[in-house]
C-alpha cells in the first residue's frame, strides 16, 4: 500500500527528491478533478501503470475560475478535490498549482513522464494549440516521454453536471 503526500511544492518537495534517487520514474498528470468518475480513475490509473510515482497536480479554484469552467465550478474546493484524489491507491502525491498552466510545478518537478487525456497531442509543438501539451518540450528535452492516454467515453464532468441537472428538473 501506497503512502500519498501532498499538497504544496513544499510537502512533497522532499518525496520527489527521494524517489529521483531510488531511481523511481515520477509520473506527473493534472486537471481540475472537480467531480471525480470512472474517466478520471480510469486514466490516473493508466498514468500510474506508465511509472512508479503518480503525482497529480490540481488548479486551484482560482485557477479554475480563470479556466472558464463555468459559473458553479469548481463544484468542490480544492483542498476536498485532493484530499478525494490522494485517498486513491494510484496517486502518490497531489500538488496545488495556482498558475494558468502547470509549466511551473512541472519543471519544478521535472517527472520522467508527462501524461494527458487523449484530446491532447504529445507531438503537437505549437503552444498556441489546444493540443499542446504544457511542458512537453522541456520534458523531452530531459529524456522524459511525453504520453497522451485515451479518454472514456460517455465520462466528463460536464456530462456529469449536466446529468444531474436533468434529474433536479
Amino acid at each position: 500500500m501506497s503512502t500519498s503526500f501532498g499538497f504544496s511544492l513544499e510537502d512533497i518537495a522532499p518525496h520527489i527528491e527521494l524517489w529521483k534517487n531510488e531511481h523511481n520514474t515520477i509520473v506527473f498528470t493534472n486537471g481540475v478533478f472537480d467531480i471525480l468518475h470512472l474517466g478520471h480513475v480510469t486514466y490516473l490509473q493508466k498514468a500510474k501503470e506508465m511509472g512508479e510515482k503518480l503525482v497529480v497536480g490540481i488548479n486551484t479554484d482560482s485557477s479554475v475560475r480563470r479556466l472558464n469552467k463555468g459559473p458553479e465550478r469548481p463544484i468542490h474546493d480544492e483542498l476536498a478535490r485532493a484530499q478525494v484524489l490522494l485517498a486513491l491507491q494510484c496517486v502518490d502525491a497531489v500538488v496545488l498549482f495556482d498558475d494558468d498552466t502547470p509549466f511551473n510545478t512541472i519543471e519544478s518537478i521535472q517527472p520522467n513522464v508527462l501524461v494527458k487525456g487523449g484530446d491532447y497531442d504529445p507531438n503537437e509543438t505549437d503552444t498556441s494549440s489546444k493540443q499542446y501539451i504544457v511542458g512537453s518540450q522541456e520534458t523531452k528535452s530531459r529524456g522524459g516521454k511525453v504520453c497522451a492516454i485515451s479518454m472514456v467515453d460517455g465520462y466528463s464532468t460536464t456530462m456529469a453536471i449536466l446529468k444531474i441537472r436533468k434529474q433536479k428538473d
